[in-house]
């Protein structure tokens, strides 16, 4: 194999595909990068077995020569030693050669490096994923579902299904639900199912969401996202990501949201926001998180932190609207950020059922996305 390389696109494309490089791994070749050079471009292929990225590089884009190809092979690269290597190399073309026993030489301006490649023939395949259950989000509405969910998911691996977002699609709407059990985050979208009426609920980790989110494109392209029974492949322009579907039955989460409230008010996001993230900054010190919140008859909220030795957070602040009765509350004010912190509205609705039931936080303008998050036992 030899061919030469512009470095900007190679970094590139090494940045998408490292992004499947577990450094846990005890598989020598999982530790590689794949590269594959023929006469249509050059391929990067990178796995953990639980994620695989392949990402193309063509030989021409926008009338720019990108590879020029002498000729074609393969071979698996070491991923850290490569990537650090690309990155400091002095020149902006790239010569890449590989001789007997994958015996590599890189070489740019006058620098030249020579590494010991691993058997391509060895590297697992792609998982086969039958394209008969299709169907395409926007790429920036995509990461924006990520966004407000995938934070809510458990750390637990104890609980495996619990460290993933749950999928649900039916009747032209997916939804998103994140859940840790202490918390909850969904989103909610209308989507073209191209005929097909419903797809099975599928769940993938929280963790590969968000490196999936990071390579996800920020313009509002389509993403072909294709089902199988144990596989996720979401198909980009030049990349393909490929994630395996947790096993297991996500817990029936529509019995935690209350449908009925006591309380409902509205308050301004950055107010509210603002308020508990000071008030945090002294409940973290005594390691609960705590803060309590009291519901005033001159319609003002109190929020305050918990008394510590380094002293206390009290703040007023003005209830936009408010209905039913007053009430004293406390929460982990760190899941209270998390959730407003995902909602791109002006005002928030807040639902309370009484003191030790779940608050549900919502846009005021209704749309769907929704926060749960269940309260601490109110100090007397």
């Amino acid at each position: 194999m030899k061919f030469t390389i512009l470095k900007d696109q190679l970094n590139e494309s090494i940045g998408h595909v490292g992004k499947a490089i577990s450094s846990r791994t005890t598989i020598p070749i999982l530790t590689g990068i794949k590269i594959d050079a023929n006469f249509s471009g050059v391929t990067l292929t990178a796995s953990d077995t639980d994620i695989s990225i392949q990402s193309f590089i063509p030989t021409q884009a926008n009338d720019l020569t990108i590879v020029e190809l002498q000729l074609p092979g393969s071979v698996v690269l070491p991923a850290k030693f490569f990537a650090e290597l690309i990155r400091k190399l002095p020149s902006q073309q790239i010569e890449i050669e590989v001789q007997n026993q994958f015996q590599t030489t890189i070489r740019s301006g006058s620098s030249e490096v020579q590494i010991m490649g691993l058997d391509p023939e060895e590297f697992p395949l792609l998982p086969q994923v039958e394209e008969t259950r299709m169907f395409q989000v926007p790429s920036d509405i995509l990461k924006t579902m990520i966004k407000q969910t995938s934070f809510a998911v458990s750390s637990n691996e104890t609980t495996p299904i619990l460290t993933g977002v749950l999928w649900n699609l039916a009747n032209n709407k997916l939804k998103f639900i994140g859940c840790d059990r202490h918390r909850l985050a969904s989103r909610e979208i209308a989507i073209e199912m191209n005929a097909i009426d419903r797809l099975p609920q599928i769940v993938i980790s929280g963790k590969t969401l968000n490196e999936l989110s990071k390579i996800l494109p920020d313009q509002n392209s389509l993403i072909d996202i294709v089902i199988s029974d144990n596989q996720a492949l979401f198909k980009m322009q030049s990349i393909l990501f490929y994630t395996r579907i947790l096993d297991g039955t996500y817990p029936d989460t529509t019995k935690l949201i209350p449908q009925s409230f006591k309380t409902e008010l509205v308050v301004k996001t950055k107010e509210l926001a603002d308020a508990i993230d000071r008030a945090y900054l002294l409940s973290r010190e005594d390691k609960t998180n705590i803060v309590n919140l009291i519901i005033n008859e001159n319609n003002t909220i109190e929020v305050s932190s918990p008394s510590t030795e380094l002293g206390k957070v009290t703040e007023q602040i003005e209830i936009h609207s408010i209905k039913g009765d007053l009430l004293k509350i406390s929460f982990n004010s760190k899941y209270m950020l998390d959730a407003l912190k995902v909602i791109d509205s002006d005002y928030i609705y807040i639902g309370f059922t009484g003191s030790m039931q779940p608050i549900i936080i919502k846009p005021e303008d209704g749309s769907a996305i929704l926060q749960l998050i269940l309260p601490y036992r109110t100090p007397q």
